[in-house]
């Protein structure tokens, strides 16, 4: 190989790196189910935006160019303008729906154990909602554009607490509830030893 030639394949590597990582970062940025409010009915609507064509097009012309790849009130209103998508490009985190459900748990405790909901980890042990009625059912449950709506109505509620209620509900023949007894805390007095 001569110096020529390794000094093109280290400039063609290092364009090669620039063009993927900002298409990489797009597409980053752009996948997942966000949470917006369609300009039409002005009500809440699940969307996905095509981050592949978003990236392609960043390694192509150097800027976003952002369609959706579905929307929750598609098939009957397909052929919209997409106006949604200024939301969309104004603020990709906060319409996000993980972004959307972190927030809501932040600082919550659960509404039977009163304990905080705390970090939310998505693949295990998800934190679920009581409803009014008193049923708990995890938030993936629920359709992403219903979730605004569910959220104003219902409580947090932790992962041991909804397995608990769930399976009292399921099986309400195997469950027995019994009084927990009352601790005896023995009282403590001030001494005045010095050890």
């Amino acid at each position: 190989m001569t110096g020529w030639m390794f000094i093109a394949t280290l400039f063609l590597a290092g364009v090669a790196f620039l063009l993927l990582s900002g298409s990489l970062r797009t597409w980053l940025r752009f996948r997942g189910t966000r949470v917006i409010t369609c300009p039409e009915n002005l009500r809440p609507a699940a969307v996905k935006v095509d981050a592949m064509h978003a990236a392609k097009w960043m390694a192509i012309a150097g800027e976003t160019n952002l369609n959706l790849r579905a929307c929750s009130r598609w098939p009957e209103m397909a052929g919209c303008a997409q106006d949604c998508l200024a939301q969309v490009e104004k603020s990709p985190e906060a319409c996000l729906l993980a972004s959307m459900v972190t927030r809501w748990y932040e600082g919550k405790a659960c509404a039977y154990c009163r304990q905080p909901i705390g970090t939310i980890v998505w693949h295990e042990r998800p934190p679920a909602l009581r409803s009014p009625s008193g049923t708990t059912r995890e938030w993936k449950e629920f359709r992403p554009e219903d979730l605004p709506q569910v959220f104003a109505t219902h409580q947090a509620v932790c992962w041991p607490c909804h397995i608990r209620e769930s399976f009292r509900r399921e099986h309400p023949d195997l469950v027995v509830e019994r009084p927990r007894p009352r601790e005896i805390r023995p009282v403590l007095e001030v001494s005045t030893a010095v050890y």
